[in-house]
């Protein structure tokens, strides 16, 4: 084995071929979002496939939930590097992420059309569906992150603090994210814990691991400066939608308000067409970050298009990538500190107040126009939470339903 294969065997074209079409599956096929996500991988590559052992599955998984980015698409990703290096790795990226982002760009395209055919009222659709997938999110992370007294308070000051400060930039949910780990490295460090016996393989060499880091932050840093430097939209957009990916931690769902503090509120794309896409990724398979592509296809701040929704895809997965191979080595003795598990216990906390003050603004505040939104909000979380039919069927059915009736009553 070379010193830089952070596999037992070497990769093969064949590893990496099967990598890829495994993955593209699950991007064909798996939805309902992050959490449905892990239990298609697991049925997938531990019982199906064989790939690796419950207790590797179980300690990659905690590495994924451990780092900022998309849990399930960090997942995949480590699952590729195991079995086929780092061309399985990008395998298994491309093949996870490639549908729904396919979907996303073709949709930034599609919109101005279908908006002329079938008036503003499938976009009304999509608005309430996304409204509905917050609720819905925000209630399940609140009962495992928020839960007692200093997480419940440090919640419900980040949520109030952002809203207050409203129309600042991406400043104050940083500012949140940061205090929060502070505040959890303080208070909540000292929570048992039960360590995991797992079997997972870190080969990663340490060379490859801490270049990666290095990588990762000189991007974080010099992305904006270069950017304002050379005067490039390009770099600005690539910037923005890194440090989205460098910060979010949650899940998916926490991407809507740091992604619409920067895009809406800079006025690169405006609030409705953003929720819309929003929605309409709660439809699609495969991971929620595909909504980058069609952020960045349907901006007018840089170019867009193809280009800009291809910039905005890598720059958002970027870091997930260069924060897997820089941390996996380490995995090990971190996991361990209970100042890495407080930090992190502090920083999930926030995510559910950031999460909460963008239900109310922009979700609840530009989707309710009327009374009946408030019924119609109440029906769709309804039909997720209480009929537990899946996301996609919700978007599609409103989408439908109000573009109908809108047609209909004009």
């Amino acid at each position: 084995m070379s010193a830089a294969q952070p596999v037992d065997d070497a990769a093969s074209a064949g590893d990496v071929r099967e990598v890829f079409l495994a993955f593209l599956r699950q991007g064909l096929t798996a939805f309902g979002g992050p959490i449905a996500h892990l239990g298609y991988f697991r049925r997938e590559f531990v019982e199906k496939r064989g790939w690796l052992s419950e207790a590797a599955f179980a300690d990659l998984l905690g590495l994924a939930q451990f780092l900022p980015g998309p849990a399930s698409s960090q997942l995949g990703m480590a699952i590729g590097l195991r079995r086929a290096g780092y061309a399985g790795m990008l395998a298994a990226w491309i093949g996870f992420t490639l549908p729904a982002a396919a979907a996303m760009l073709a949709f930034a395209y599609l919109a101005p059309h279908v908006s002329q055919t079938w008036g503003e009222g499938w976009l009304h659709g999509l608005k309430i569906a996304a409204a509905a997938v917050v609720i819905q999110a925000l209630v399940a992370m609140a009962r495992t992150l928020a839960v007692g007294p200093i997480r419940a308070g440090m919640a419900i000051g980040a949520g109030l603090g952002v809203l207050i400060a409203h129309g600042s930039g991406s400043a104050p949910q940083v500012f949140a994210l940061a205090a929060g780990g502070l505040f959890g490295l303080a208070w909540l460090r000292d929570e048992p814990w039960t360590p995991p016996k797992d079997a997972a393989t870190h080969a990663v060499p340490r060379e490859v691991s801490v270049g990666a880091l290095a990588v990762f932050g000189l991007l974080l840093a010099a992305l904006p400066f270069a950017a304002t430097l050379l005067q490039s939209p390009t770099l600005g957009l690539a910037s923005v939608f890194y440090r989205t990916g460098s910060l979010v931690f949650g899940g998916g769902h926490v991407v809507l308000p740091l992604l619409e503090r920067d895009i809406v509120g800079r006025g690169w794309l405006d609030q409705d067409t953003f929720l819309a896409g929003y929605g309409a990724v709660q439809a699609l398979p495969g991971p929620l970050f595909s909504f980058a592509g069609f952020v960045g296809a349907a901006q007018d701040y840089a170019p867009g298009g193809l280009l800009g929704g291809l910039v905005a895809l890598v720059a958002i997965f970027l870091p997930s990538l260069l924060l897997i191979l820089g941390v996996l080595p380490f995995w090990d003795r971190l996991k361990t500190y209970p100042q890495a598990r407080g930090a992190l216990a502090g920083v999930n906390a926030v995510v559910v107040g950031l999460l909460a003050a963008a239900l109310w603004q922009p979700v609840l505040t530009s989707t309710v126009q009327r009374p009946t939104d408030w019924a119609l909000v109440a029906a769709a979380w309804v039909f997720l939470a209480i009929a537990r039919l899946p996301p996609w069927l919700v978007v599609i059915g409103f989408a439908v339903a109000t573009g109908l009736w809108t047609r209909v009553s004009i």
